[in-house]
């Protein structure tokens, strides 16, 4: 019996766009120009990049601190205009001085009503871990009119038990801001987007990726912004050598809580924890 949910078709959109370290007002008004341009071409859930206001390339901790804000800063406060004028879900990477004044990588989820929920990247990359406190929750599922969404950042993608947890908590589409590090684009699929297309067929679920790009400090970025279906394919994703790109993928995200496959197979049903219990020891 299938238990595909009747929910309504969405235009998920990713908007991959150039950033610069120290630069938050430019950054933020980069992000929303972008956000508006896919909500006028009809996307309702849109997804920008990992640490949108901030940039990513920090020479100190310092330097993060004095561009982070608290979770109902600057880019919640414009973001949730722009989801109200525009009846949005916006999922958008943040630099985040907490109520402790401890520094995360976070994300938030927010509509025209405000905040739904802030998630902190529990898996830090390389020269993060010189800035960050690591987040230790799993991330929030929350319910919209197009379907039930969680947030995960860049490395998070990476953890085949993370997305697992995520999956099983009954996330139907995973909103993945990220900033992907290394060389630009060459001739085939980056393997950052393969651990998009392995998270969302392992659980079948929609993932959406948004990287970033511009050149920051000498770094530069995959470009891989992709959005992937419930069996590991993308719907869309971002050309090589694209630059600045708005993608949009129309989705039924009910299509995620189908996880048989086939007539004696589930994704879900057919895992064996019992098996699994070394993992918490190693």
């Amino acid at each position: 019996m299938s238990t595909t949910s009747p929910l309504p078709e969405v235009d998920v959109a990713v908007c991959q766009v150039a950033l610069a370290v120290g630069d938050p007002d430019g950054n933020l008004a980069r992000g929303l120009a972008a956000a508006e341009d896919a909500a006028r071409r009809g996307a309702r859930i849109v997804v920008l990049p990992e640490l949108l206001r901030s940039g990513y390339v920090f020479v100190s901790a310092q330097e993060a601190e004095d561009l982070a804000e608290p979770a109902d800063g600057p880019t919640a406060a414009a973001f949730t205009d722009l989801a109200r004028r525009y009846d949005l879900v916006v999922a958008v990477g943040f630099a985040e001085l907490d109520a402790d004044r401890s520094l995360r990588n976070s994300a938030l989820l927010l509509d025209g009503s405000g905040i739904r929920t802030v998630y902190r990247k529990a898996h830090l990359w390389d020269g993060e871990k010189d800035v960050f406190v690591p987040g230790d929750e799993l991330p929030e599922v929350v319910a919209t009119p197009w379907g039930r969404l969680a947030l995960a950042v860049c490395y998070d993608l990476g953890f085949v038990e993370w997305m697992r947890l995520i999956g099983l908590a009954g996330a139907d589409l995973v909103c993945a801001p990220t900033n992907w590090p290394g060389p630009p684009r060459g001739e085939g699929r980056p393997m950052e987007v393969v651990h998009v297309q392995a998270a969302a067929s392992a659980n079948r679920m929609f993932v959406a990726a948004c990287d970033r790009t511009g050149a920051e400090r000498g770094v530069t970025w995959v470009g891989g912004s992709a959005v992937v279906g419930p069996d590991g394919r993308p719907f869309v994703e971002a050309p090589a050598g694209a630059g600045e790109h708005v993608l949009l993928a129309r989705c039924r995200l009910g299509l995620a809580r189908e996880k048989s496959t086939s007539a004696r197979n589930g994704v879900h049903a057919d895992r064996r924890p019992e098996l699994y219990a070394g993992l918490l020891t190693r």
